[in-house]
């Protein structure tokens, strides 16, 4: 006959795991069922403007809520189920429910002059660059070789500050 000797302490840490499992588990369910989906989205950078576009199909316009800051955008609603139809699903991959989607722009926006358009389910949003994150031009004149310096100084120190305005941004 051989002898086993008892050791509680592994006993202990066995059911501490198991424990920790279950409750990763649940914790898991709940995060899924708060998080149902997100909506697509794309950003388009033009010289003007921000062009933001976010796929959502199914959802009223009455439904969603925008808000606009001058570095994102916050994007959330909610999806219905229609729950006056009269025969039961074989089956259904569509996803219902509320959603949020902040998206962080690249460079400030004019928040107050923000243009909306929804159809088909695709949201456009027309977002114009505050003037400083714009790239801005500076023609040289060269009528005077002293003004022609200064000129030329003043365009490379606006273009370098567009381009620092919108690395930092």
């Amino acid at each position: 006959m051989v002898l086993i000797r008892w050791q509680p302490m592994q006993e202990m840490e066995a059911l501490r795991r198991q424990m920790d499992r279950v409750f990763d588990e649940v914790a898991q369910a709940k995060h899924e069922a708060q998080v149902t989906w997100r909506p697509a989205v794309e950003l388009q950078d033009t010289e003007e403007n921000i062009i933001l576009r976010a796929q959502i199909p199914g959802v009223a316009a009455q439904d969603l809520d925008i808000n606009v800051t001058k570095g994102a955008v916050a994007i959330a609603g909610e999806r219905r189920y229609d729950k006056d139809s009269k025969n039961g699903y074989f089956r259904s991959e569509f996803r219902y429910g509320k959603f949020q989607r902040v998206i962080a722009l690249p460079v400030a926006v004019q928040n107050d002059q923000v243009k909306a358009q929804f159809q088909d389910g695709i949201l456009t949003l027309t977002l114009p660059k505050v003037t400083e994150a714009r790239r801005q031009v500076v023609k040289v004149n060269l009528a005077d070789t002293n003004t022609a310096t200064a000129a030329t100084t003043h365009a490379s120190d606006a273009v370098n500050q567009a381009e620092n305005t919108t690395a930092t941004v």
